[in-house]
């Protein structure tokens, strides 16, 4: 099954950059290959497949994308989902629909390999295909990726984690790790293996986890990305090892789950240090609360918004801005990078972060909704 959403735009454009204390990472998703010129979506049809609607992350691409495509007057926005993450059958119809109804861009975030033919399908039929947040296998299946660097993401917090644990902390760690699904989607892989390497432990295959050998490491759960999931998962982990005292969550609905579980075994947030990825704005009000004690920001809003950009800049002018054009491109991935920040009320010496305060004026990316 797949989901569409095709509302009416909202005609106020939202401000696009937002600049990050010093030596952080400014975002900017209104930033174009080139400032003399004037996009305008006139005639353009572009459609946005993300992996599914529950979790915020994806909520906030599609408002992101919503209000961008709005200020650009793209005459033609679709959103579209799957049912779960992942859902390559679902993310498949999608395309499919997509380019019957005369799409020009597909921005996507790739559920897995699953997707790739109808994305290089899209790309045969003349549509500029752009990977959000997600790069697909193989990275040269699409035109463009705008995505966060994961493996950055999870050594961030595991960096923070080994440092505020101490040396014999860190010896003494009790790991548990809540993954988002058994296929290792790429981007999962990333994050654990960063957060592995970042506290300092021996990842083995970096492509993959599970082979580690580490005896502080527990296990090695799944809980979709979803918090009635991950409550499941972290009893798993509970009953392997009840002293676990520091997690690894592949997101901020993971981290609540896992707190959840914490409890029907008789512990708090406070027994164990938490960690996890995407920075939403509900997240920086866990950190307040202790149920969250670090985390690493990405920006879905700037991902879906330079996504629009270069579809409407191919549309008017049949180029692809080359990578070294790109503000966020990075030597070395295979993804244009859009930033990732540490956001944490403990910093750590020697390691850069933002307080809450300053992650909650960001969060998400350039578009935010009031009071969140």
């Amino acid at each position: 099954m797949t989901f569409v959403r095709s509302r009416a735009l909202r005609l106020t454009a939202i401000s696009a950059a937002l600049a990050l204390t010093a030596g952080a990472f400014a975002g900017s998703a209104a930033i174009a290959q080139d400032d003399e010129m004037e996009l305008d979506g006139e005639g353009v049809s572009i459609e946005l497949v993300v992996k599914e609607y529950i979790n915020p992350f994806w909520i906030w691409m599609v408002e992101g994308a919503e209000e961008k495509a709005a200020e650009l007057g793209v005459s033609d926005f679709n959103a579209c989902w799957g049912e779960v993450d992942p859902d390559p059958e679902g993310q498949t119809t999608c395309i499919e629909n997509a380019l019957a109804r005369g799409a020009t861009t597909i921005l996507i975030a790739p559920a897995n390999a699953g997707v790739t033919p109808a994305v290089e399908q899209a790309r045969e039929a003349g549509a500029l295909v752009i990977a959000l947040d997600t790069a697909t296998d193989p990275p040269e299946a699409v035109d463009i990726t705008f995505a966060t660097d994961n493996f950055e993401a999870g050594l961030l917090i595991g960096e923070w984690a080994a440092n505020k644990l101490g040396p014999e902390g860190v010896e003494e760690a009790v790991i548990g790790m809540i993954n988002i699904d058994p296929s290792q989607p790429v981007v999962g892989v990333k994050r654990n293996q960063g957060f592995l390497q970042g506290f300092g432990i021996d990842v083995k295959d970096v492509t993959k986890w599970g082979d580690e050998d580490d005896p502080r490491i527990v296990g090695q759960e799944v809980g979709q990305g979803r918090q009635e999931d991950s409550v499941t998962a972290m009893e798993l982990l509970l009953q392997k090892n009840p002293d676990i005292n520091v997690l690894y969550t592949i997101n901020e609905p993971t981290a609540r789950g896992a707190v959840q579980a914490l409890e029907t075994f008789g512990k708090t947030a406070d027994d164990v240090l938490i960690v996890s990825v995407d920075g939403g704005c509900e997240a920086m009000q866990d950190i307040e609360d202790g149920i969250i004690d670090a985390t690493s920001q990405q920006y879905p809003s700037d991902m879906a918004g330079l996504g629009l950009e270069w579809g409407v800049r191919n549309a008017m002018t049949g180029e692809i801005p080359a990578p070294e054009d790109s503000p966020f491109y990075t030597e070395g991935l295979d993804i244009y990078n859009t930033g990732v920040q540490l956001i944490t009320n403990a910093p750590q010496e020697g390691l850069e972060s933002l307080t809450t305060e300053e992650g909650r004026e960001i969060c998400w990316g350039y578009v935010r909704g009031e009071g969140e």
